[in-house]
């Protein structure tokens, strides 16, 4: 009987872990999330589409991280005029 029961408490605090841990992890993401949308990979009139680290232009070219063509970005937050 003693032997279920810390098979019992030990899930139990096993499982509590976990969640707590998980909660942690998506708060910190989402923080990641937001500040990373700041970069000139998200803010150029020129992005790549996959938002690479250090891309992003004002003029028309090539990710230097990823290669892809970079496409004309809609909600640049500055346009060169």
């Amino acid at each position: 009987m003693k032997k279920y029961r810390l098979n019992f408490l030990v899930a139990l605090l096993g499982g509590g872990l976990f969640l707590a841990s998980c909660g942690s992890n998506s708060e910190n993401a989402h923080k990641t999330e937001e500040t990373s949308e700041k970069g000139k990979e998200y803010n150029s009139t020129y992005v790549c589409p996959m938002h690479c680290e250090g891309s992003g232009s004002e003029e028309m070219g090539d990710c230097p991280v990823c290669g892809m063509d970079y496409v004309k970005n809609e909600n640049a937050t500055h346009h060169d005029h």
